[in-house]
């Protein structure tokens, strides 16, 4: 997924990158034509098998008949909607859904498989959904990347979507059941919307602005992620009224990119929070100047990388976790401090979790507290928290290039070491601007860092850091 560079001795930024799923899949194959179950809350009660678990519901569902549909159930006690398997064509592998591919090859773009979902006139005003999650590849050291298991929650997401979205000022409830020994993708089903968990069951009461959103979405990185989602020939604007916002990025260990997070503090013409975490290691007269760039300082405690050696480079990187703790915000843009904002970037606030750029660029909702024991138990397949959120949030949402673009360049020859015009921001790998001169861009001193150099990328950096205070 990320730039195609020439050397070797390339630098590795903290991207979010996907593994390829696992290559044995199963879509279902829709045969929702019967109607959903309509049983009364006894019934529903003995049909999710969760001891008094939906007493929860006693405004929505008491002493009234509800409606269920039933997703990968083979039996029930009551009538039951048959759901038929069928495996997906063996010409088809995970990388049709997350595929590496360079953007602006516009005749070689991929195109996403469908996944089949249940039809819409078939299911209507339903109650709840009940789904069997698919668990037999769950490992607790590796992120569960079965596409069957994205599709039983795609279906789920598509169900309680269209059975409670009336208007965007109308909704109705519909609660989601999953019954497994595994959760649901939280990718799809937040911790905000959840309601409880007893035994091999779990509830929520989705949000439906945010969940519509989701279903509207491509089936993977295989397409950019809209600015609005697009279903058949009508277009569905997707804003979030009246939620908190943030840029936020990390400093720990030590004082090496303060300069850095002061010159991204200038982020164009933005109205969000700027939100700095920041450990022992950062001294208060950075502190006092990085409060003057604009930054709000939180104090942190490192969050040490499980499976990194002592002293090692990544021994702390895992602390870029602490930004999930920032639960008084509903959305957050994750930047790292050696990057340099070009242009105003607010819009892309409206993407859901995860979107990512294909370096170094996320937009995630906080308060996915789990994320911090996990550390501990999934493997991250490059040493740093870039592989272990690879592993944390298998499903996400490609974001343009353009939005992180790298210092890297293909060439000797300076006129070829050039900023592209319609680049959103610049991430400077190899040695840093406030590292060099301030006319000279240092990276051309050394031959295997001439990758990284550009005059003219060097002089912007120093044209924000100067136009300040």
């Amino acid at each position: 997924m990320g730039s195609k560079t020439s050397s070797s001795t390339r630098a590795k930024p903290f991207i979010f990158f996907l593994l390829f799923l696992s290559s044995s899949l199963f879509f279902i194959v829709s045969t929702f034509r019967p109607k959903p179950n309509l049983i009364n809350t006894h019934g529903l009660q003995h049909q999710a098998k969760i001891s008094n678990g939906f007493n929860i519901f006693p405004k929505e569902f008491k002493g009234k008949n509800v409606k269920v549909g039933l997703v990968n159930i083979e039996e029930s006690k009551t009538e039951t909607v048959k759901v038929r398997f069928d495996h997906v064509s063996k010409d088809l592998t995970s990388r049709d859904f997350f595929p590496e591919y360079d953007e602006d090859e516009k005749w070689a773009l991929p195109k996403c498989p469908e996944i089949p979902l249940p039809r819409k006139e078939d299911y209507k005003d339903l109650d709840v959904v009940i789904a069997r999650t698919p668990c037999d590849k769950v490992k607790e050291n590796k992120g569960i990347r079965d596409v069957f298991r994205l599709q039983v929650n795609l279906v789920v997401a598509n169900l309680v979507v269209r059975n409670g979205w009336i208007s965007p000022d109308v909704n109705q409830t519909v609660y989601a059941v999953f019954i497994g020994s595994c959760a649901p993708m939280v990718e799809i089903f937040r911790c905000d919307d959840f309601v409880m968990h007893q035994g091999d069951h779990w509830v929520y009461k989705p949000e439906l602005r945010r969940l519509k959103q989701k279903v509207l979405m491509p089936f993977g990185s295989c397409q950019l992620a809209p600015s609005y989602a697009q279903t058949g020939q009508q277009k569905h604007s997707i804003t979030l009224h009246h939620h908190k916002k943030a840029y936020a990025t990390v400093l720990h260990s030590s004082e090496a990119y303060v300069c850095g997070a002061i010159a991204l503090a200038q982020i164009s013409n933005s109205t969000k929070d700027l939100v700095l975490l920041a450990d022992h290691s950062i001294s208060s007269k950075s502190i006092q100047g990085l409060r003057a760039a604009g930054w709000k300082i939180k104090r942190i405690k490192r969050i040490q990388n499980p499976f990194a050696e002592k002293d090692s480079y990544n021994e702390w990187n895992y602390s870029k976790l602490r930004i999930w703790q920032l639960i008084e915000y509903d959305k957050v843009i994750f930047i790292d401090a050696d990057l340099l904002v070009l242009k105003n970037i607010d819009k892309f606030f409206v993407h859901p979790q995860v979107s990512a750029a294909t370096n170094n660029m996320m937009i995630f909702n906080s308060g996915v507290m789990e994320l911090l024991s996990k550390s501990f138990k999934l493997e991250s397949y490059n040493g740093g928290e870039q592989g272990f959120l690879n592993e944390a949030f298998t499903w996400w949402h490609r974001l343009p290039t353009k939005l992180n673009q790298l210092k890297i360049f293909d060439g000797s020859s300076n006129e070829k070491h050039e900023i592209a015009e319609d680049s959103y921001t610049m991430q400077y790998l190899g040695l840093k601007p406030w590292m060099c001169y301030k006319d000279y861009d240092c990276n051309w001193d050394k031959l295997d860092h001439h990758q990284f150099a550009s005059d003219s990328a060097h002089k912007r950096w120093w044209q924000v850091f100067e136009a300040m205070p």
